[in-house]
């Protein structure tokens, strides 16, 4: 054990080292922070920024700006009584509704073509677009519409706007999930805010290049060592076992590391930027999701990493273990690509989303995008943890092998059935 605590350090403090890594690892995830403190400051010189409000919304309650609107269509004969004033101006025509917007006269335009009774199209022009702001106000042009469109009748257009009050109880197994508001869960049931709405299938993406990112480190290590002839000379003072347990030690350290900045930040964001992103009040992430997560990629790498520790023992040099390497994250990339389809983000929960996210060599990405949509029975993450650990033993004493065969392939091509077999043992 001594002898692999070695191999650790060595791994460690080399890696730790490279500017490369420094600069993923804290540089991007402190850009990140950096840029959401920045966005935090400018929204809070504008406390009043409006929201989508509705007909029947307290218009006191936000800043109304004033915007422009050109009506191609003949619809609109009058505005609503209830508009606030001045906050909807017509124009004749592009040129002239442009010219006020860059004059400061009004903030935006709408366009109503001809064709909008068989389109339902109304085209916006903005200045500039942010996906954070929540200052778009199109509920005026909304309104106004509805409102010509019933015949002027405010009464009979406020029916259309609401047609009716819905009450909502949550009878779901799990009184955290939903409260009768899709956007408090992450998923597609959230159409209001695109955020919130991709979070899953973001979690999955960033766990997939994680995992596949961490295991790159050992194939670079064991091919680089293979290639310059040291692996030969630590395996003259120890056993390819206490060797591969000292790599998955050290480099799964500095993974671990990478990740915990990565999500950390991740979740610091999530958590505490609710009014900068936007988010609907109530929503929250789970410091659950931190734990599983860092679960999840734990188990994920010691699969990856040994099983790519066993390829880099065999290709002959460092450029050959990267073309090869696909063999390895095969798996992976399959669960990922699966997941990512439609019918799967839409139904989480499914048969082939339960299953893909059990099976060892698909489960991390796979669960920690279900787990973000929460609603995820706790026996479900404890048994796909527990198959990857027991694979994770079997692959490690697999690979241990491999190692011993790479002494006597030594000089060989590389080829998809010779990795096979000597995890097999069949060498």
């Amino acid at each position: 054990m001594n002898k692999s605590i070695k191999v650790a350090r060595y791994e460690f403090t080399t890696t730790l080292g490279r500017l490369s890594y420094l600069l993923i690892t804290f540089g991007i995830p402190l850009l990140g922070l950096l840029a959401f403190i920045i966005m935090t400051l400018i929204r809070n010189q504008n406390p009043a920024e409006a929201g989508a409000l509705d007909p029947g919304t307290t218009r006191q309650e936000a800043e109304i700006a004033t915007e422009g609107y050109i009506d191609q269509s003949g619809l609109i004969r009058s505005l609503p009584p209830d508009l606030p004033q001045d906050s909807l101006v017509e124009y004749p025509d592009e040129v002239t509704a442009s010219q006020a917007m860059e004059s400061g006269a009004i903030e935006s335009y709408y366009l109503v073509p001809e064709n909008y009774l068989e389109t339902g199209e109304v085209y916006y022009t903005i200045p500039e677009f942010n996906p954070f702001s929540s200052d778009q106000q199109d509920w005026k042009i909304r309104w106004t519409l509805l409102y010509n469109i019933t015949g002027e009748d405010v009464e009979y257009a406020s029916y259309v706007w609401h047609p009716m009050n819905v009450s909502t109880q949550n009878l779901s197994a799990d009184p955290a999930a939903g409260e009768g508001d899709e956007c408090l869960t992450p998923g597609y049931g959230c159409e209001e805010n695109f955020l919130i709405t991709l979070l899953p299938l973001a979690i999955m993406i960033l766990f997939f290049v994680f995992i596949s990112a961490s295991a790159g480190l050992m194939l670079r290590s064991v091919s680089g060592e293979k290639q310059n002839r040291t692996m030969e000379t630590m395996m003259l003072s120890m056993n390819p076992r206490e060797m591969l347990t000292g790599k998955v030690i050290g480099l799964g350290l500095v993974a671990v590391l990478q990740v915990l900045l990565w999500i950390g930040s991740i979740f610091i964001i999530m958590r505490f930027g609710g009014n900068t992103l936007n988010f609907p009040p109530g929503f929250t992430l789970p410091f659950s999701l931190v734990v599983w997560g860092l679960l999840f990629f734990i188990a994920g790498y010691v699969i990856y990493a040994s099983l790519m520790a066993g390829m880099g023992a065999l290709v002959p040099d460092i450029k050959a273990a990267s073309q090869v390497s696909i063999i390895v994250i095969l798996p992976l990339l399959i669960g990922y690509m699966l997941s990512a389809m439609p019918p799967v983000q839409n139904n989480p929960h499914g048969l082939l989303s339960t299953f893909i996210s059990i099976f060892p060599l698909t489960a991390p990405p796979v669960m920690m995008m279900r787990l973000t949509t929460g609603s995820v029975p706790v026996w479900q993450p404890l048994l796909a943890i527990t198959l990857m650990v027991i694979t994770s033993f079997f692959v490690i004493r697999a690979v241990a092998g491999v190692f011993r065969a790479q002494t006597i392939m030594d000089g060989q091509p590389f080829s998809p059935q010779r990795y096979f077999r000597a995890l097999l043992g069949r060498s």
